[in-house]
This record gives structure tokens, sequence and C-alpha cells, in this order.
């Protein structure tokens, strides 16, 4: 009798249909398995599918991580905890635009597409670092936040674009690759390609809109100089 895991196991092999993901043949799996086995009966993963499910678990922890680390680093450099909290609204926003593309594409949501949701953490974040750091200089300047944020946006919106023309024109190629592991490239591409530019339009108009009603106030220190009294 064949066993796996010290207990006697059959096997079920299968393969996948195109249009259908690992992650949905799995799930398929667990909800049939549940309606036809009877208790004291589970089920257990071997090869590609124990792989997914090991690295799909661990993604996840690793992209909390990944947010947590950003913001640390961000309050650490900004010296508060609400400016990292405005640039981190951009995060939310990208993704958007990251399932937008894989929906359009036809991808999914798999080991490789997540690799590239972390990765889109980071690139996305520059931009929101762009406006609020310049924002709190110009308040330290004696402008009122409102009117930093918008001089910040006008000033930060040429590095800002070319910003994300490099890094899309640099995913293109693997959004649009062919050959072999073609379909691991394409799902990061796709991914980098529009989250940053969905992202990218919606900083534009999101963080500056709540600069302006969350920033705290910066105010420049003036040093006096000291004067000789006449006579």
């Amino acid at each position: 009798l064949n066993h796996f895991g010290q207990r006697r196991a059959g096997t079920i092999s299968a393969n996948l249909t195109p249009g259908y993901a690992m992650g949905e043949a799995l799930a398929f799996l667990e909800q049939t398995a549940r309606r036809v086995l009877p208790p004291g009966y589970a089920v257990d993963y071997a090869g590609q599918s124990r792989e997914f499910k090991l690295s799909s678990s661990s993604l996840a922890l690793t992209f909390v991580l990944a947010l947590a680390f950003i913001y640390l680093v961000l309050a650490a450099q900004f010296e508060s905890f609400r400016d990292p909290l405005i640039i981190m609204l951009t995060v939310p926003l990208s993704m958007t635009g990251a399932l937008l593309a894989l929906l359009l594409s036809g991808g999914t949501l798999n080991v490789y597409s997540q690799i590239g949701l972390v990765t889109l953490v980071g690139l996305i974040t520059k931009h929101g670092i762009l406006i609020v750091e310049f924002a709190n200089q110009l308040q330290e300047q004696e402008r009122s936040p409102k009117q930093a944020v918008i001089e910040a946006s006008t000033l930060r919106l040429r590095p800002i674009l070319m910003t994300t023309g490099a890094m899309v024109l640099g995913a293109i190629p693997l959004a649009l690759a062919r050959g072999a592991g073609a379909e691991s490239r394409q799902q990061i591409g796709w991914v980098i390609v529009g989250g940053l530019l969905l992202g990218t339009v919606f900083t534009l108009f999101v963080v500056p809109t709540v600069y302006s009603l969350l920033a705290r106030r910066h105010t420049g220190s003036v040093t006096p100089s000291a004067v000789e009294e006449p006579g």
C-alpha cells in the first residue's frame, strides 16, 4: 500500500485545463474533498501543488513585512508617523492597476505576480516621497501646507513622469516576453506596468489631497543675530 506522511494514501494526478490556474484547481479539489471524503480522511499535496501552497503562504507574509519595513524606514527618514502614512496610500492605488492589468492580460494571482506586487510596493512609494519631501521643505519657507503641496506637485511632476516612464519601458520587455519561462516574466511585467501607470495617475491627485488634510505643520528655524547697541 502506498503511504504519504506515514499514512495510507492514494495519489490523484491531473493536468490543468487551459484557462484555469493552479489555485482554482486546488480550491476545487479541497471543496470536493470536503463533500466526498468520509470522516478521518484528509488531503495533502506533493510536487508542484505542494510548492504552490508553501510559496503562497510565505509570500503573503513577505508582502506584509515589506509594507511594515518600508513604513518604518520612511518614519525614520521623515521623523514622523504621519508623513509615511500619506506616502503609503499610493500602495493600494497601484494594486488596483496591477490587478486590472492581470485581468486584461489573462494573468492570474500566482507566485510570480505576487513577487511583482512586492516589487511594486518599493517602486510606487518613490512618487509619494518626491511630493511629500519637497512639500515639507517648502513649508519651512513659510508656506501653508496647501500652497506647499500644490507647488511641490507642480515642480515634481516631470521627475515623477520620467521615473514612471523609465520603469514602465524597462518592464515592457518582461510583459511581452516569449519563449521558455515567458509565463513567469509576463506576470511580473504586467503587474509592474499596470501598477505604475494607474498608480502614478492616482498619486498625482490623491497624495496632494491627503497631504493638505493630514500633513503636520513644518516651520523653519530662525537663528537670531546679535546686534550691537548704538553708543
